[in-house]
Order: structure tokens, then sequence, then C-alpha cells
């Protein structure tokens, strides 16, 4: 059988306030198109549809016109789709009665018994073959949330060792249910040790905790692959072939610049062969002027020099202007757009660096000596630390001016 994994869409998402529904849409379009020319018959999508858990109309109209012209289009096509941090685990399951009937399943919840038991049936989904026998057990596992995976009694870690015994037991459950000649696979959306972080991704591990890492042994050996979401860059884990994250269709930021996004596909019968990466096309490309921090001066006049609303560029770029200031520039941003007037570009961030600070530590400041510092002192000390200089005579005159008419008025 033929295998696609993809994950981390985040339908919705806008980029630096830029809606990206356009940029959805075609990503979708090109995945109808490779699910069709590559002959896929499972599609697994492992986390995180929706950027937030509440999406908006048009965002789910996108996924489920997406799933609709899949099915349509590639009748024995099976989906398996399990919610990431992102998605509401209860919304996305929500048509789940519906789907199933077009060979599509969405996993979000984790069920338990009435004695609290995990459900591990409900996390076990099937994948039959052409002639509708069960070829593969897919363990579709969600995020995982607290509450969602066992407590291990006097453990150093709650998460990590709790995740990897529910792994470990969905594995036993599968292991049990699986008859000659099948095999099991799996899915997960979780942070596993050294995987290598985007820009992006640094927001997302503080969602897990700086501790709550997977390690890559979680997984049995005799699990053929392993689908991880929530890593936005495409990689394997461990050093394992069949242990990959696919990573996000579309760039999340300026730090994946010269990423290549792409989608894992594979053959699958009792080993795996053919395994190959398919790169996904970049719809809206990512500038950075210059590509590193230069003065205002010399920035305004690169920007000057790009092409012209009217050129031959087949997409509007996003742009990253990257400054190097000395010290405050309150018209930083309008002098950047009259640079830009006319230009085809999406000014999507504005990237400001100061001059190192030549201080060696940063002067410990305790209550007593605080009380005794006047407010003046304290702006002096703030500005010194982020802008690397004194504080210009002009500015120190205004701030002296407003605490003058501050203490006039209090009287």
């Amino acid at each position: 059988m033929k295998i696609l994994h993809t994950a981390d869409w985040h339908i919705g998402q806008l980029f630096h306030e830029f809606d990206r529904t356009t940029e959805h849409k075609q990503f979708l379009n090109w995945l109808l198109k490779t699910l069709t020319e590559e002959n896929i018959d499972v599609l697994l999508v492992s986390g995180d549809i929706f950027d937030i858990s509440n999406p908006s109309a048009a965002s789910i109209k996108i996924f489920y016109t997406f799933l609709s012209e899949a099915t349509k289009a590639n009748s024995d096509l099976q989906i398996i789709i399990t919610a990431g941090n992102h998605d509401s685990a209860s919304r996305l399951e929500a048509p789940k009665p519906l789907l199933e009937s077009s060979n599509v399943h969405i996993i979000g919840v984790v069920e338990k018994d009435f004695d609290g038991k995990i459900e591990y049936e409900k996390l076990l989904v099937p994948i039959h073959d052409n002639s509708g026998s069960i070829k593969i057990w897919c363990l579709a596992i969600p995020f995982l949330r607290m509450g969602d995976y066992p407590t291990i009694a006097d453990c150093t870690n709650p998460y990590t060792e709790g995740v990897t015994e529910l792994y470990k037991e969905a594995f036993k459950y599968a292991e049990n249910r699986k008859q000659e000649g099948q095999i099991i696979i799996a899915m997960g959306h979780l942070h596993t040790h050294h995987a290598e972080i985007t820009e992006l991704d640094k927001t997302e591990r503080l969602i897990m905790g700086g501790v709550e890492c997977i390690p890559a042994t979680a997984f049995h050996s005799d699990i053929k692959y392993v689908a991880l979401g929530h890593i936005h860059k495409a990689q394997k884990v461990g050093g394992q072939e069949h242990v990959r994250y696919s990573g996000s269709p579309l760039p999340m930021s300026f730090s994946e610049l010269k990423y290549k996004h792409q989608v894992i596909i594979f053959d699958l019968d009792q080993e795996i062969s053919n395994l190959k990466a398919i790169e996904i096309p970049l719809f809206v490309p990512l500038r950075r002027i210059p590509l590193s921090h230069q003065p205002l001066h010399e920035v305004i006049n690169l920007l000057k020099q790009l092409p012209d609303e009217d050129s031959a560029l087949e997409a509007t770029p996003y742009l990253e202007v990257r400054v190097l200031l000395e010290g405050p520039e309150p018209a930083l941003r309008h002098k950047i757009e009259t640079a830009l007037a006319g230009k085809k570009v999406k000014l999507a961030k504005i990237d400001v660096k100061y001059p190192a600070s030549t201080q060696e530590a940063q002067e410990f400041v305790t209550p007593e000596k605080l009380n005794e510092l006047k407010p003046i002192d304290v702006f002096g000390k703030t500005y010194q630390s982020r802008y690397n200089s004194e504080v210009p005579t002009e500015i120190l005159q205004l701030f002296q001016q407003v605490a003058q008419e501050i203490n006039q008025a209090a009287e």
C-alpha cells in the first residue's frame, strides 16, 4: 500500500497579520493532485489541522471541501487525521460518524471507560487493502493533554513516562488484535528528544514545557512507521528512517527562508520501501532585506531598488526588513513604508537590532537601592540597557518636563 504523511497545516493562520487562505487552498489543490498522481492509498495527517481551536467558517469550509474532493477523486482513499495542540479535539471529531462512511477517520479525544481506563480500541484504525482485508493497524494517537495518558506512580517525569506508557499499551493492544500478515504503524503529535526546531517551534515548545519531550524509544521497534506532527521542520528522529516529522506545508516564519517544505511518501508491505520526500511548491516567496542588519539609510536604498508593482513576478513576496539602529527611531515604520511605496512586496516584519551591550554584567538592584533611585535614574538605566548608549539630551529634557508636570498635577 502507498502512504502519504503530512501534518501541521494550520489552516486559518495569519502570517504577520496577512491572510493565507489562498496559500492553503493552493497547497490542498496541490495535495489533491499529488494523491492522484502518486496513486496514494492512505493519507495520514498528524495534527494541527487548524491554527486555532475555534476556526472560522471559511477555514472549516476549506478543510471539508478538501476531504470531499479527495474522496471523490480517489474512491478507495483512506484518510486518518489526528488532532494537534492547536485543534479542539472534540470539535474536530464532531462529524466523525458521517465521515467514517467515506473512509475518513478523525481521532481527537482519548476516551476512557467507566473505570477510567483508556479505550485503546478507539485509538486503533484498521487500514484495508483493495480486497477489503485488513492490511495495517494504525495507532492514531492525537496530541495528549494532562489526563489523557496513564499516571505512573513515583516517576520523575509524569508527562514523558505517561506518554511512553500510553504508546506501549496501545501497541500491546494492537499486537493482540493483529493477525498474521498484518502490520502496525503509529501517529503522534508531540516533541521528541533532540528534534531540530525552527524559530516558530520555540513557541510550540513552550506549550509542551521544557522537559516534556518523548524519546524515540517510546515507539516499539515493530512499529513499521511513525508519522509525527508538531515540529515544523521535516526530519528523521533519532536517526531512524521510519520515525519522521513531515513538517509544515507552508513557511511559518522567516527562519524558513531557505527551507524546502515537503510531504513523505512510501510503500508499505511487510517493510517500508521507496520512501521519498516530495517538495511542496512555495506559493508565496519570502524575502529578507538585507540578509544581515544594516544602518537605516543603507536599508532604505536597498528597498528603493525592489521591483515595482507592475513587475512580472508571479506572486507578491512577504518581506522582512532588518535594520541596525543606534537608538529609538519613532518614524521607522513610516520611513520604510515610504521607501516601499509602489513596490511588489508585502511588508510583514521589521526586525530591529541595536549594538551589543559592552557591559560585562547587569547591575543587581536591591529593593533598598530601588527606593533610593529617582524616576529619571530608572529611565536612564533602562535606556542604557536597551540601546547601549546614554540618553540623548533632548529626550532627557523632555522626560524631565513630563515628570515635572506630573508632580505639579499630583500636588
